[in-house]
């Protein structure tokens, strides 16, 4: 439909809501009022309206005359209302339409870093809109509906507009709307079988719930109904330009909230979206980005040139040079650069950063990496666009991999550089993926990461902690390598290990066809019993480690703390016994990854049957039962501890012992110094390989490019963090004797 030429002008910026969605009693304004009062009066104020009201008067004539004078224009300057703090000639060349209302203009600067303009209002077009106090807008050719915060510059912006049918980037519809304009969200799965609708507060675990529960035709009805409910399905909803944020030099601006603080500049188009931002979680937006239909985290930046469409983009994450990001979500603390992400499902801690790498139709459970030229599931291996792939955390594709759909991937599995083209079914945690020299054979080697790049393990795990810089965390997610879903894949790894080396002759140890790999060829299993001895320690560190952090560490440096833990004045083990004879339908072994959260697999399954049977009827309500279950993840974590210290001693149902449990703690004493030797013995291989020191002419300019080895500060962090732990073992010992009167 071509322009329409329309010569009434009387109406213009007027009739925002329809007739027939204007409720009766109200006026077009209802809904305006409610949000700017809330934007600018003080949260829980009862009259916050009517006090914000109160604020405006109409222009006087000489306020009027001045105006004209300067080149204003408008049809009924009775619908300009102003402050009492209101300095005319401030405002210059501008068009206004509609009813206006302005905030205190002072004659002062605004001052973004370098950028300093004028307070006040120049050659704009300003239809319908709440400007708050001391704003700066210049040269913006169009803006129509929007609500603008105290101290907002808005400079040489083409087209800001809001729709009465805005949604921000909810997937809602509103009063009077079709439902195939509702705006889905298509993760894991391109053909569409797995899609959810986006919210403002969604997380990964929301995410996750909803794309991995398609049987459950109740629980997806439920979930669709409380995300309609998370927004006003009434028309007339303005945008939102938060306090302090500074726009310049976008393009097009349509159907736009914003929070406070936030920077951006140079966009071509942000369309219907949400951009969270405060003070302390600046969120930016940099040139030539295109956004539309997304959800945009709190401290987030996209600069650049990337391309968003149907997202959700978690807290502290980033898109750069040209990422293009669609229907997918990605989780907190992620960065994706240049590169291909298309219908994924992506935990947080996530980083790709390569031109040439494509993760396509995935669910990927965080702290995960992937190299230049991996491409993850692209269609060109697959025969339709249905195909999907599943990694545990700790997933690495390295140089151009090429994964094809379907394949699941145990945690921290590392693929080699190569082209797989059957599917693969990898269940060995901390493997390395490869194949034989003609590329005729897959060999795996099992609990790799622990035998041969400890430093790499421990510095991912330390890069995740000091990288979590989120000023508003919604969800805990578990950072350490060693934790429940791990140590359940490690135990299923160790039964497959061992009856594969029952059945091998020899040395060689081979898994069968199909059931690692989609082929006739089996599959050569890389020094399988280093791995199980590698995996029973990986088993006993945790284990002892937790049980250690739970029970004794609060009292290693004050007795008095295990009398009161013990609830008399007896020993410690009484209290440690009588965890130990905790019923055994609470301890689980298998647990779920709910967005980088770990839940015992039960309690996913009663999670979900509160939010079917209406016990949990809003996202928060979500959310704050997540935060219920994060408060019990230590004494949970703690019973599966234990449930892996059976295991190690082969008896799943008994108490273990004394002599047994300072057997166990010496043991982990011992695999603690193994760690810190490791850490500085595989970092040490770079400094002692000829061809890593071929580039300088001698040791001293090595160690002055990339640093001595002595002085390595993460090698340093973990030596003193393995004394810490040593001495937390030491004392756990020595209490475990001390009041050693009967059984553990």
């Amino acid at each position: 439909m071509g322009a329409i030429f329309i010569e009434n002008t009387k109406r213009y910026g007027y009739d925002f809501i329809e007739g027939a969605f204007l409720p009766e009693g109200k006026d077009e304004y209802y809904i305006r009022n409610t949000q700017a009062a809330s934007l600018f009066s003080a949260a829980g104020s009862t009259d916050a309206e009517a006090r914000w009201l109160g604020r405006y008067r109409h222009l006087s004539d000489d306020e009027i005359k001045t105006l004209e004078d300067n080149h204003n224009m408008c049809d009924n300057w009775n619908d300009v209302l102003v402050t009492n703090c209101f300095e005319p000639s401030l405002i210059r060349g501008n068009s206004f339409s509609g009813l206006v209302r302005i905030g205190d203009v002072q004659n002062g600067l605004l001052k973004f870093h370098d950028f300093i303009l004028h307070a006040g209002i120049t050659e704009s077009t300003i239809i319908a809109c709440d400007i708050g106090d001391n704003c700066a807008i210049h040269k913006c050719g169009y803006i129509s509906h929007y609500i603008i915060g105290n101290n907002v510059i808005l400079y040489m912006n083409n087209e800001m507009d809001t729709t009465n049918h805005s949604k921000a980037g909810v997937g809602i519809v509103k009063d009077g709307e079709d439902e195939a304009v509702r705006v889905w969200i298509d993760p894991i799965n391109e053909a569409g079988g797995r899609s959810i609708l986006p919210f403002i507060d969604m997380i990964c675990a929301d995410a996750y719930l909803w794309a991995t529960n398609r049987d459950d035709a109740k629980l997806m009805s439920v979930f669709k109904d409380i995300t309609q409910n998370t927004s006003d399905s009434k028309r007339g909803c303005y945008g939102i330009i938060g306090h302090n944020t500074v726009i310049k030099h976008c393009l097009i601006i349509k159907d736009m909230n914003v929070g406070e603080y936030a920077y951006i500049k140079g966009a071509n188009k942000l369309k219907n979206i949400t951009i969270k931002s405060s003070e302390n979680a600046t969120s930016q937006i940099g040139e030539g980005v295109e956004i539309v239909n997304g959800i945009i985290g709190y401290g987030c930046h996209i600069f650049y040139g990337c391309k968003a469409v149907r997202f959700v983009l978690g807290n502290n994450s980033n898109l750069k040079y040209g990422a293009r990001l669609i229907n997918s979500i990605l989780g907190d603390n992620s960065t994706i650069s240049c590169c291909e992400v298309l219908n994924n499902l992506v935990f947080p801690a996530h980083e790709q950063h390569h031109n040439n790498s494509f993760l396509i139709a995935s669910l990927v459970m965080g702290q995960s990496n992937l190299a230049a030229g991996a491409t993850v599931g692209s269609n060109h291996n697959s025969r339709a666009n249905d195909g999907e792939i599943i990694a545990g955390r700790g997933f690495w594709p390295g140089l151009s991999s090429a994964l094809k759909h379907n394949s699941k991937f145990a945690s921290f599995c590392l693929i080699s550089k190569g082209n797989y083209p059957a599917e693969l079914c990898i269940e060995l945690p901390f493997a390395l993926v490869t194949t034989n020299a003609d590329n005729t054979r897959r060999e795996i080697m099992p609990a790799y990461w622990w035998m041969y790049n400890m430093y790499a393990l421990e510095r991912n795990n330390w890069k995740y902690k000091t990288r979590d810089n989120r000023q508003m965390p919604v969800q805990f997610y578990e950072k350490e390598y060693l934790a429940p879903d791990t140590v359940f894949e490690i135990i299923r790894a160790i039964s497959l290990i061992e009856q594969w080396t029952k059945k091998s002759e020899g040395i060689e140890v081979y898994a069968p066809p199909y059931l690692l790999e989609r082929t006739k060829q089996a599959i050569r299993i890389i020094k399988s019993r280093e791995a199980l001895k590698a995996y029973r320690e990986m088993l006993t560190f945790y284990a002892v480690k937790t049980l250690c952090l739970r029970h004794f560490q609060p009292c290693v440096h004050h007795e008095i703390g295990v009398q009161e833990r013990a609830g008399t004045s007896g020993a410690f083990s009484l209290a440690f016994n009588a965890f130990q004879k905790t019923n055994e339908e609470e301890i689980s072994i298998k647990w779920e990854n709910l967005g980088g959260q770990l839940v015992p697999e039960y309690k996913v399954s009663v999670l979900k049957d509160k939010i079917r049977d209406g016990q949990l009827k809003t996202w928060e309500e979500i959310h704050n039962e997540y935060a219920r279950l994060q408060s019990e993840y230590p004494y949970d974590k703690a019973l599966n501890a234990l449930q892996v210290l059976r295991f190690l001693s082969g008896a799943t149902n008994t108490l273990i012992g004394y002599e047994q449990w300072l057997t166990f703690v010496d043991e982990a004493i011992r695999i603690c110094a193994y760690i810190e030797g490791q850490v500085y013995i595989t970092k040490r291989k770079d400094y002692d390989d000829p061809f890593r020191n071929i580039t300088y002419k001698n040791d001293a300019e090595r160690d002055a490019v990339i640093g001595k080895l002595e002085n390595n500060s993460f090698i340093l962090s973990v030596r003193e963090e393995c004394k810490q732990t040593i001495a937390m073992l030491e004392g756990a010992k020595s209490l475990t004797a001390k009041f050693s009167t009967q059984n553990f």
